[in-house]
């Protein structure tokens, strides 16, 4: 089974996005940097959804680009599911989604597309390792992702930590309860305007 890393871009207080769920500066390094991140040689990586290509430092790319090809499976919640739209069908990395709903599909959406609504944090998990295969499951942070990791069922935390504080918003963690203690990060790479942390879940 692949590794399941649960992941975002996140404030230096902890939040992935403001109150009204707007990132702000959050994901400006996606685009302040010389190298584009390619999938296949040819496909170019969007998570702006405004068709604006990524383009970030030579750091972060090579740290990007070795992460995201590793994905084939994104979980995520039904409120980020809503807000991106299901990224219109075309997530950012990986082959596969699942989203952690109690609310099936949306009727008649993209009935193409390997989604997958399932409205258990471990019957998700489950799903997206059987997805995924040998490769990532990648779990979106905030209030599903920290479900999933009191669950015990998260193996690394990944942070791309930006350098703002937001005061209030959307945490990371979500509402998580209880300790859970990491390993020291394995990987720190400076990028520009964004340091990449990774850490390990200690059992």
């Amino acid at each position: 089974m692949g590794t399941v890393i649960m992941h975002s871009v996140v404030s230096v207080d902890g939040f992935i996005a403001d109150e009204n769920d707007d990132v702000g500066p959050l994901h400006d390094w996606y685009f302040n940097g010389d190298i584009p991140i390619t999938e296949g040689g040819d496909r170019q990586y969007d998570h702006s959804g405004a068709g604006s290509r990524i383009k970030v430092s030579r750091a972060s790319a090579e740290y990007i680009r070795s992460t995201w090809e590793t994905i084939g499976t994104i979980v995520m919640g039904r409120r980020l599911f809503d807000l991106v739209n299901g990224w219109e069908a075309r997530p950012p990395a990986g082959d596969h989604v699942v989203v952690v709903s109690h609310r099936p599909k949306p009727e008649g959406w993209h009935p193409e597309a390997s989604y997958h609504f399932v409205d258990d944090v471990t019957a998700a998990i489950d799903k997206a390792r059987e997805l995924a295969g040998e490769r990532t499951v990648a779990v979106n942070a905030g209030e599903a992702g920290s479900r999933i990791l009191a669950a015990g069922l998260v193996d690394e935390v990944a942070m791309d930590v930006v350098p703002v504080v937001f005061g209030s918003g959307k945490r990371y963690f979500g509402g998580i309860d209880g300790r859970h203690l990491l390993e020291d990060p394995h990987v720190v790479i400076q990028g520009e305007g964004v340091l990449h942390l990774r850490f390990k879940v200690r059992r």
